[in-house]
């Protein structure tokens, strides 16, 4: 089998199984454990899979910039904000993370709300501008236009001085072995450390999340009390997570 064949079949395999594992692929393909190694290199490299231990899994299409997302799942992500909403209790102080399903999380907020709202998100903070009851925090930092947040040293100083009942995080995969990722090192390290701070961490994942893993780890999946999720797919990413001792919030679209 040729080495484009056999990368055609890796990525075949990827699509239909939902994850690879470098070993049983190779008996499968009666090729060496290292021939796989190294076509699932080049296919990471070529932005094709995710590479984990032991095998990959399927690279997360969110990923892409805050505009390119905002077409993805728009219905599925508007359940899964209003879910988390409904979460939030009255004198509650929040905390919102970035992302076009954070979001969402801001616009299903009653509008008789009182609560205290921190974001490094603009777009978060504006969607909000208009709800009298909420006091609204904006972290500040260097503009990260990517996912459009703040982040740096003036982000992680603030986040650190903070104490929140719930922390709405997003992430772009969930996998209860490569856990709750995202696509950039400093992305995560804010992230991390927003969940650090808080009493509860409400992990939002539209379905094309489950199951995908990024390069760089957020925290575990343990970590998560609560995810809501819009995934009616087979249940063999969920269940382990829950598990875990995870929440699992299905939504209906």
């Amino acid at each position: 089998m040729l080495a484009s064949q056999r990368k055609a079949e890796l990525v075949s395999r990827l699509q239909r199984e939902g994850r690879l594992i470098a070993k049983e692929v190779a008996d499968a393909l009666a090729v060496s454990e290292d021939t796989i190694r190294r076509d699932l290199r080049e296919l990471a490299a070529e932005g094709r899979l995710q590479r984990v231990h032991g095998g990959a899994l399927p690279t997360s299409p969110a990923v892409a910039g805050f505009v390119d997302r905002q077409a993805m799942g728009h219905a599925g992500k508007a359940a899964i904000g209003r879910a988390a909403a409904a979460r939030v209790r009255p004198g509650s102080l929040i905390l919102i993370d970035g992302g076009t399903t954070a979001l969402q999380v801001a616009r299903h907020l009653p509008r008789e709300l009182t609560a205290t709202v921190v974001t490094h998100s603009p777009h978060v903070a504006m969607e909000l501008s208009g709800h009298g009851g909420l006091e609204v925090i904006l972290l500040g930092g260097v503009l990260f236009r990517h996912s459009m947040v703040t982040m740096g040293v003036q982000t992680l100083e603030e986040v650190r001085r903070l104490k929140v009942d719930l922390f709405f995080l997003g992430v772009t995969g969930v996998h209860p072995a490569a856990g709750l990722t995202t696509g950039h090192h400093q992305d995560a390290v804010v992230k991390a450390a927003m969940a650090e701070q808080a009493a509860e961490t409400v992990v939002l994942a539209s379905a094309e999340k489950i199951g995908a893993a990024s390069p760089y780890l957020v925290l575990p999946a343990a970590a998560a009390s609560v995810l809501i999720t819009d995934h009616r797919g087979a249940a063999d990413v969920l269940d382990p997570i829950a598990d875990l001792g995870v929440e699992i919030a299905r939504v209906t679209v």
